[in-house]
């Protein structure tokens, strides 16, 4: 099961961010607790059966599996960030809920308006950085997959154009590119990537342009940062490798997607309930990867060769061990400005607040 990990430095910038926490007074369920506990989770997309909705509701389930009997949960799906956000959050603790979990980045804000209303309830948000006394966070290390992603495109792709599929230009989704360009380009120094965003988390219709788009543009690898499997149908049905994200996609891509990057809540669902349950839930960050498993590589395709598999381990493993850091230096930023120098890495702060597209990446924030 995954251990939440605790980042000192990632807590500092928090801080900053609200300047006080509100003194929630939440008591412990404790051992005489008769009625289940009543957990709520809110997703951004229609579950379906792949994608970013998708992998967080595997996780629910896991805890109605886990602890059948302790608790009930239920779910909203295809809920937009902004105003119908705060007005699901507020229905859902209104109704009773002992526990939220919101699950897409542009919940955040209306989180911590609810939040701030109803001390006695916990809450949770996945991809933010502000916290209240009730309020935690959590988050992976995406990047991390991101960078073997790219060592596996940076071997595959015959031209050395990949084209990106991304959602929004927060830190989040720019470390991701950044990422997968230095593990390209690890292997393959002339690497590029082209970026087009589609201002969605989920929209097929936008993704499938997008991909055509970048197509034409030369690419002959593509990946995403979008929860569709748009992308990956489109490689399949144009004979262009893949790689896709949230979830294994390799059915809608049998042929060209060679793997995905994927992420397991599952541990990290059924730790915090179980915290609830036993009185001893606390806000608190976390951020974690492949060495937590919050993080995995799918299942390579047959179409990937055994060396570039063999490749791909040693290179998790070595993130794993932390021998390897995706941000080493030296990197040069868009500008050939020298953003990271050689001998050192990023800290864990400033990717967190990355805001610059590294050497390589065609494509403005």
């Amino acid at each position: 099961m995954f251990t939440p990990s605790r980042l000192s430095t990632r807590r500092s910038l928090l801080r900053a961010s609200l300047a006080a926490p509100i003194a929630a007074g939440m008591a412990g369920r404790g051992a005489l607790a008769v009625t289940p506990l009543k957990i709520a989770y809110i997703y951004v997309s229609p579950i379906g059966d792949a994608g970013w909705t998708y992998q967080h509701e595997l996780g629910r389930r896991a805890v109605d599996k886990a602890l059948a009997g302790q608790v009930t949960t239920s779910y909203v799906e295809n809920v937009e960030e902004g105003a119908d956000a705060e007005r699901v959050i507020r229905q859902l603790a209104s109704s009773g809920n002992e526990l939220i979990f919101a699950t897409s980045f542009g919940y955040m804000n209306p989180m911590v308006k609810v939040a701030g209303q109803f001390p006695r309830i916990r809450f949770e948000h996945a991809t933010g950085y502000k916290r209240l006394a009730n309020l935690a966070t959590y988050s992976a290390r995406f990047y991390e997959g991101r960078y073997i992603a790219g060592v596996i495109a940076g071997r595959m792709s015959k031209s050395g154009i990949v084209g990106y599929i991304a959602a929004f230009p927060i830190p989040e989704v720019v470390q991701g590119i950044n990422a997968f360009l230095l593990g390209a380009r690890s292997v393959n120094p002339q690497a590029q990537v082209k970026v087009v965003w589609t201002s969605s988390w989920f929209d097929p219709g936008k993704e499938r342009a997008a991909a055509d788009t970048l197509i034409a543009q030369g690419a002959d690898f593509l990946t995403q940062h979008t929860d569709s499997t748009a992308v990956v149908q489109a490689g399949e049905e144009k004979g262009i490798l893949t790689i896709g994200y949230n979830s294994d996609m390799s059915k809608y891509g049998p042929k060209t997607c060679l793997t995905a990057l994927t992420m397991d809540w599952s541990g990290y669902y059924i730790g915090r309930v179980k915290a609830v349950l036993a009185g001893t839930w606390k806000s608190e960050d976390t951020w974690g990867g492949f060495k937590e498993g919050m993080i995995r590589m799918a299942p390579y395709s047959a179409a990937m060769p055994a060396e570039v598999k063999a490749e791909a381990d040693a290179k998790i493993a070595a993130i794993s061990a932390g021998t390897l850091k995706p941000f080493a230096g030296p990197i040069k930023d868009q500008a050939g400005k020298q953003v990271v120098a050689a001998g050192t890495a990023m800290s864990d702060p400033d990717i967190l607040g990355m805001k610059w597209f590294a050497e390589g990446v065609q494509g403005k924030l």
